[in-house]
């Protein structure tokens, strides 16, 4: 029981200026079993950082005594010890800078609680709580990465580190065992004992045994990340890294240095060379999210390193070749995107290999509906004794959840925060629309759940367009506020209304 605990208590320090932000943080990190600290600011911050060594660190960009950045810094040179930035996407210069100076990840506000656990995973290694002894197990492989292909300078000593030894390891995979299954163990992330669920699993068995691209389609908060990361860890790729790029949050002039990278002086504020997502994915896996949303400039450029293998750096003039498995996925219909000339049909074939359907919540019977929301209700407060009355399982099971797994870990969340004593009552759920009640009554042939709509797709952006507009209300017209009361980027909330005609 005691190698338990120890396993566990993993001290972490969370700094941000925003009171209510910390204690949510210090909430949603103490379920995962982490020793969690705060810091208002920087100057606190090095304080803390001075006297005691943390196994993570989550910093805000913008602070009143200074800003992330010094952090970020003060952190790589005095240990090597992870830190990820928490900052408004805003500002993707800002977030660049950081890896520079060490940074191991950023993430955008505001912060879900998914991304959250995929963070501290990639930061933390629970099953080993002895970080000395990897850290001489990533040392000395630095050298031999070095001299295969040299690693920008700019990137921080444990960064190459871990670059180098994934590396390794996917390159033993790769060249010794063949199309083997490594023996290491598999996360279940899809779960649910539906037939519909049990045939998604199967599917991804098999696409793990191959490389193959695929493309995963399904309405968003359907968990097509998690599938694309479920064929990644059952592959044989699976020790290299899996990049996941939003390709509607990227804007459209920093597209080519992102996915491709640059070399040093080849632009104004190119301080040194860069790796894009393709060599960061080399021997792994890049999954594209929302596809549908690269410009035609950009899918041409993409098209061509799928057929040539290889990728060429901003000023640079020889191409550099990449092992990369590619998977995408999107909540837009792509042979639409196709059809009206939005979308390249060479891409979308190369693309489009294999095509995975992830069912939405509302697909699922009213068994496995209850089955996740009990697990997903245990994951988030694990160590609670909270429980869902008869009444508030009803309701969850009625409602149509038009934004899915997502919009239920929201609900979950907001009702263990709301509810009093022990028990989560219907009104802690805030379910606010009646529309997206699932009626249980026989309904003619005019079924009503549409309200007149044509298809399903034209009932589902009807619903989009009023969740949107009711933020918008509520932020008072405020864009940014609306994306952050919706759970969304900026940007991602700027395509959503370019695709229904909003502006």
């Amino acid at each position: 029981m005691s190698d338990h605990k120890v396993q566990f208590q993993h001290p972490v320090l969370v700094i941000d200026d925003e009171a209510d932000l910390r204690a949510l943080l210090q909430m949603s990190l103490s379920k995962m079993g982490l020793q969690v600290e705060t810091a208002e600011g920087v100057i606190s911050a090095k304080k803390k950082l001075s006297e005691k060594t943390y196994d993570l660190v989550l910093t805000d960009m913008k602070m009143p005594d200074g800003n992330g950045l010094e952090v970020v810094e003060f952190v790589a040179q005095n240990s090597d010890t992870p830190i990820a930035v928490i900052t408004a996407f805003g500002n993707p210069n800002q977030a660049v800078q950081a890896m520079k100076l060490g940074a191991f990840d950023y993430i955008a506000k505001p912060v879900t609680l998914a991304q959250l656990r995929t963070l501290v995973k990639s930061a933390i290694n629970l099953d080993a709580p002895h970080r000395k002894h990897k850290k001489e197990e990533v040392k000395a492989v630095v050298n031999i990465d070095e001299m295969a292909s040299p690693v920008a300078p700019a990137k921080s000593t444990l960064t190459k580190a871990k670059t180098a030894l994934a590396k390794a390891k996917a390159e033993k995979l790769l060249t010794e065992n063949g199309d083997k299954q490594p023996e290491t163990p598999v996360r279940q992330r899809l779960l649910g004992n539906s037939e519909i669920m049990e045939n998604v699993r199967k599917l991804i068995a098999k696409l793990a045994k191959s490389d193959v691209s695929v493309y995963i389609t399904g309405e968003s908060g359907t968990g097509k990340e998690q599938a694309a990361r479920s064929i990644h860890e059952q592959s044989a790729r699976n020790a290299a890294p899996f990049i996941a790029v939003n390709c509607g949050a990227i804007p459209e002039n920093l597209m080519e240095s992102e996915f491709f990278g640059y070399k040093k002086g080849s632009f104004t504020g190119a301080d040194a060379d860069r790796d894009g997502f393709f060599q960061a994915a080399h021997n792994g896996t890049l999954f594209l999210d929302e596809v549908a949303d690269l410009p035609l400039s950009m899918q041409v450029k993409l098209l061509r390193v799928i057929q040539e293998k290889a990728v060429r750096k901003i000023g640079e003039h020889i191409e550099t070749p990449v092992n990369v498995r590619l998977i995408c996925a999107t909540h837009k219909n792509l042979e639409r995107e196709v059809e009206t000339g939005r979308f390249r049909q060479d891409l979308y074939y190369r693309l489009n290999i294999v095509t995975l359907q992830m069912p939405s919540l509302r697909d699922l019977d009213l068994d496995d509906k209850e089955f996740l929301i009990n697990a997903l209700k245990q994951k988030i407060a694990a160590d609670s004794k909270v429980y869902i009355r008869p009444d508030a399982m009803d309701a969850l099971k009625k409602y149509s959840f038009p934004g899915n797994f997502r919009e239920l870990e929201n609900i979950l969340e907001r009702a263990i925060a709301l509810s009093a004593g022990e028990a989560i009552s219907s009104d802690d759920l805030q379910l606010r629309r009646s529309s997206n009640l699932i009626d249980d009554s026989e309904t003619d042939g005019d079924s009503e759940l549409l309200h007149g709509a044509e298809s399903l797709e034209d009932y589902l952006d009807q619903t989009e367009r009023k969740l949107i507009e009711d933020a918008l209300k509520k932020a008072n017209g405020n864009r940014t506020n609306a994306a952050k009361l919706l759970g969304i980027s900026f940007y991602s909330l700027k395509n959503h209304m370019n695709r229904l005609g909003m502006y």
